[in-house]
């Protein structure tokens, strides 16, 4: 079984996912599996222009966790989506040293759910669960990823609404 962990950047992915590798889940970066498919730059926001839909189609399944911002474009059997309250996901990108730019855009783009919806465009919807990572550490988001995949925590997404984001001046 192919589980994705995917999420704007900054939500807290990776972090989870050694949490999980260290406790002998099987946990494929996705990160590195995407160069043979970079077509471009994109000069605006310093990061690579990826074919997605033939990193896809060519991609192995895995059983076991693949973890990144693209995760959700794999046939994965279940997929977490990691959110972030976009304040703090802007402190976390700042403390990367993310341009003020991409920290906007990615604060948006969390605020818009976009992740959340990519995946529900290509996943069923009993197939998703949305974990709000905000105040979590990432033991804590592991152990609630790992509660997710023996069962014990249902499918579900929507409980997280960043919009006041938005309507507070963000």
């Amino acid at each position: 079984m192919m589980t994705g962990v995917t999420g704007t950047p900054g939500t807290g992915k990776s972090a989870a996912a050694d949490v999980l590798a260290s406790r002998g889940h099987r946990v494929v970066h996705l990160g590195a599996t995407v160069e043979p498919y970079v077509i471009g730059k994109d000069p605006d926001r310093g990061t690579d222009i990826v074919d997605q839909e033939a990193w896809a189609a060519a991609f192995p399944p895995v059983d076991g966790i693949v973890e990144g911002h693209l995760a959700h474009f794999l046939p994965c059997n279940q997929v977490v989506v990691l959110r972030c309250r976009p304040d703090v996901l802007i402190a976390r990108l700042r403390s990367r040293g993310y341009p003020e730019a991409k920290c906007r855009e990615n604060a948006e783009a969390e605020a818009l759910d976009v992740i959340l919806v990519e995946t529900l465009e290509r996943h069923p919807e009993d197939s998703v669960r949305e974990l709000d990572t905000t105040a979590s550490t990432p033991e804590e988001t592991a152990a609630r990823i790992e509660g997710f995949l023996r069962g014990e925590v249902a499918p579900g997404h929507g409980a997280v609404d960043w919009s006041s984001y938005f309507l507070e001046g963000g």
